[in-house]
């Protein structure tokens, strides 16, 4: 009798602990696992979820929801202007409204993320695929943007350390909350609104974030670095420019 081989498994891919230790080490692996069809999303957005939820805790704790919004509002000038103009109870009325609006922001955060990471993917998908001839398909480049937020993640856990380790909640600015960017050492009030908006853009962590996205993206889509990189920037320094402007306008 002949012997009976047993046909060589296909790849079989990344354990999520793997795909865990190899995010922040190794993230090309995880793209390349992607690409090979194991798309699966749920632990990026498990740990973004979590560490979100972290950093609420710690505003609430540290700063207050209250606070957070007298902060936005002294931010803003145009927001004084409302407050000063209203009577005492339309003031309080506004407050209870932000309050609750920036409650909401945080508790719904991971499900206002998974909208935007589609519009994400669709629209990366397209620029890679018809601008550059890639072959991605809608799922994997789902995956790649989650995969690519991880840096986020570390923000928001820099965010918590910075809060703990004694800022004062006045000076708390739920839009820019981590020591990752050259806004967040400037005067918010005192700087040019544009400069501030563009100080800010320049992010450590979401720069390391687009960068990941570049490599992910020209991975499953079969093309060159270069491609993705071209691709994502591109669309990263648009994004970039329309801020600083609507900044110089509003500001």
């Amino acid at each position: 009798m002949s012997e009976v081989t047993s046909p060589v498994p296909a790849h079989a891919g990344l354990t999520q602990w793997q795909r865990l230790s190899c995010a922040f080490t190794a993230p090309s692996k995880i793209f390349q696992d992607i690409q090979r069809g194991n798309r699966s999303w749920w632990l990026p957005l498990i740990v973004i979820t979590l560490v979100s939820y972290i950093l609420f805790g710690a505003v609430v704790q540290r700063v207050g929801i209250r606070q957070t919004v007298e902060n936005q509002i002294r931010l803003n000038q145009r927001a004084q202007e409302q407050m000063s103009q209203a009577s005492p109870e339309q003031q309080e009325k506004e407050y209870k409204i932000s309050e609750v609006s920036t409650e909401v922001a945080f508790l719904a955060g991971p499900a206002i993320g998974m909208l935007f990471t589609l519009v994400i993917a669709a629209v990366l998908m397209a620029t890679i695929n018809f601008g550059f001839g890639g072959k991605a398909n809608f799922g994997q480049v789902f995956a790649v943007v989650y995969y690519a937020s991880l840096p986020m993640a570390v923000k928001a856990l820099l965010g918590v350390v910075t809060l703990y380790a004694g800022m004062a909640p006045e000076s708390f600015n739920v839009k820019n909350y981590a020591p990752t960017n050259v806004g967040a050492f400037l005067d918010p009030t005192g700087t040019p609104k544009a400069l501030y908006a563009l100080a800010t853009s320049l992010d450590l962590t979401t720069i390391w974030a687009v960068v990941l996205l570049s490599i992910g993206l020209a991975t499953v889509a079969g093309v060159k670095r270069s491609s993705g990189y071209i691709a994502v920037f591109g669309w990263w320094l648009i994004l970039v420019l329309f801020g600083v402007a609507t900044a110089a306008v509003m500001g």
